[in-house]
């Protein structure tokens, strides 16, 4: 695809992108940024394809937090893959190409969530975490009282084969997984998402998300524990019932 087509294409109407690339077509895998970089500047399909397949769902999840519904989530998704399309010429790389395609996300999503009159403000943001101090450990699980008050009232058994993280490998526990991160609130599954299912820098987090290092932290140390405590319920219950 060359400068014309790309312009061509901006001024036409949107079209449906691929969320997946075509059973018969393999795309190749990219380790390298400067090389999909290069690969997408040459309007290589495999490449836009590879990109699309790897980023895609990420970016769903993260845009249904701003949004009304799916449907909505879903369109500006597309308009992220358009704006990466249009943008890729222009990119300098002072970011990795996934915190582009990120930032792109989010400035859409932001824009149709104030349309939408979801946008979550700084403000109310920093109100919903005065009101919410959730410890990372149920505290029922410490002795309350005696010589021994805040120890381990029942000592926590050791992990072996059936780790949680292990456990999160299954069919079944990925789903639950994936329906865990679903009822996160909005802010810890951003975070979540970005940090530990994609790898973006804390740091370009807090630049994408508008908020401070201190409260990155506390969002991803609270998501992190809600999704261990939910996978340790059901590896407790795995057992008993084995």
């Amino acid at each position: 695809m060359d400068g014309q087509q790309l312009a061509a294409q901006s001024a036409a109407p949107a079209p449906v992108l691929p969320t997946q690339a075509p059973p018969s077509v393999s795309p190749p895998k990219y380790t390298d940024d400067r090389l999909l970089i290069d690969a997408l500047r040459r309007g290589e399909e495999p490449a836009f394809l590879w990109l699309v397949n790897r980023y895609h769902g990420s970016l769903l999840r993260v845009a249904r937090t701003y949004v009304a519904d799916s449907s909505a989530a879903e369109e500006v998704v597309q308009e992220t893959w358009l704006g990466v399309l249009e943008g890729i010429h222009r990119f300098e790389g002072r970011s990795s190409l996934k915190t582009w395609v990120f930032r792109i996300l989010t400035n859409k999503a932001k824009t149709r969530g104030v349309r939408e009159s979801r946008h979550i403000t700084f403000s109310e943001y920093e109100r919903a975490q005065d009101e919410e101090d959730e410890p990372a450990v149920d505290p029922a699980q410490f002795q309350a009282s005696g010589f021994w008050t805040d120890h381990w009232a029942v000592e926590p058994r050791p992990w072996d084969d059936a780790t949680p993280e292990r456990l999160a490998l299954s069919k079944e526990s990925g789903a639950l997984l994936e329906d865990a991160i679903e009822q996160l609130p909005a802010r810890m599954r951003q975070v979540l998402i970005m940090r530990d299912v994609e790898g973006v820098d804390s740091k370009e987090i807090c630049e994408l998300l508008g908020l401070s290092e201190a409260n990155q932290r506390v969002l991803l140390h609270r998501a992190r524990a809600r999704i261990r405590r939910l996978l340790e319920t059901y590896m407790e219950g795995e057992t008993r019932g084995s």
